[in-house]
């Protein structure tokens, strides 16, 4: 990213920084995320509720067959999203996982905690090396650790989908328009592969596919199904987030008392949080990534969330913001060599690869902001 250091800002409510592929700010300097949060206050959430309710009702089993699928690790998004689904609604969700590399124990618990407190599930385990590789091909060209894994939590899940006759898929949050990006599904809950493989893989998973070299039986999982598939089994795919004021604290509290979610000890790498995507230690260099990238990290969106839920004010934001976000994963670093099968020297070369010179200055081989959150 190319740019004048001193055209940076940050949003005057939260702190997203102008950075963000495809933020905005309105004339108070606001963020679209911050726009949105104050346009939900507005919207008729119950004539959301009517529209999600006729939506169920169009892919209710009345043979008490599976009628929709939820990706879910066991996390607090996907399990409040089955939870309300079944216990709410009445339906028969299937409750889907992709087994990430270098899991978590916390994650692993959360996992099983999960399916205990009563859901049909099944697990995908993809090609190990297949994966590996589209990691690995991931983090060198496009700075994105685990793309594989994220590749495959939507070409995986929609396969499923197709497989099984199954017309209904439910994400979570909408994380562009909740989270200060596009805004083109924010008047639509039903979106489709285009829009995953041009937002959610950021125009790279052909690209990261041709170059794997993989068979296309190792390719099996990361492979959408064609247009010819889709056409005889039509899928919809809608997150959750459009049909209710989504609250990821609220989730997390559902989680923890109907599906027995566990928090970490201590905070997450980069943030003060210690309750959210505690599945892989991939997620800690993904966000380091991040933050080496366009100058915020986990810790700036996980404190921007709290401002605009009403939870934090600004100044508390920024000071833990400046304490947390952008540190190091030295935690995991040797399981990151062994897993990408570097070196120090080789694994350090391609984190400065995606460093933005802009932003940032090498100091005793670590990268220090040019730049402070204000």
């Amino acid at each position: 990213m190319s740019f004048n250091i001193h055209d940076l800002k940050w949003c005057q409510n939260c702190l997203a920084m102008s950075t963000r592929p495809r933020i905005k700010f309105d004339n108070r300097g606001w963020c679209n995320a911050c726009v949105w949060s104050e346009k939900k206050k507005t919207i008729d959430w119950t004539k959301r509720e009517e529209i999600l309710t006729k939506l169920l009702d169009q892919h209710r089993q009345k043979d008490n067959t599976i009628d929709c699928l939820v990706p879910c690790s066991g996390g607090k998004d996907g399990s409040y999203v089955a939870w309300n689904l079944k216990h709410k609604y009445g339906m028969n969700p299937l409750a889907i996982t992709v087994n990430p590399h270098l899991p978590l124990k916390t994650g692993d618990i959360n996992l099983k905690n999960f399916l205990k407190s009563g859901f049909n599930h099944i697990a995908i385990t993809p090609s190990y090396h297949a994966m590996q590789t589209l990691n690995k091909i991931g983090f060198i060209e496009m700075g994105s650790p685990y793309f594989g894994w994220l590749t495959s939590i939507l070409s995986a899940v929609t396969k499923m989908a197709n497989q099984l006759r199954i017309g209904l898929i439910f994400y979570g949050e909408d994380g562009e328009v909740e989270y200060g990006g596009s805004t083109e599904t924010d008047n639509d809950p039903i979106y489709g592969i285009n829009y995953m493989k041009r937002v959610y893989l950021e125009g790279g998973y052909q690209k990261i596919l041709d170059s794997s070299n993989l068979s296309q039986e190792d390719l099996y999982f990361f492979k959408f199904p064609s247009d010819d598939e889709i056409s005889s089994n039509p899928i919809k795919m809608a997150h959750w987030s459009y049909f209710e004021n989504w609250n990821p604290y609220k989730n997390y509290l559902l989680a923890k008392e109907k599906c027995g979610l566990q928090e970490n000890a201590d905070s997450n790498e980069g943030t003060f949080t210690n309750f959210a995507q505690n599945d892989q230690e991939l997620c800690a260099l993904h966000y380091y990534l991040m933050y080496l990238k366009f100058g915020f990290g986990r810790g700036n969106q996980d404190a921007s969330i709290e401002i605009r839920r009403g939870a934090m004010d600004r100044e508390q934001a920024v000071n833990l913001v400046r304490l947390y976000d952008g540190q190091y994963p030295e935690k995991y670093l040797k399981s990151y060599l062994n897993y990408f099968q570097m070196s120090l020297e080789e694994f350090d070369s391609y984190i400065d690869k995606w460093a933005n010179k802009a932003l940032f200055k090498k100091e005793n081989g670590r990268w220090t902001p040019l730049f402070e959150v204000h």
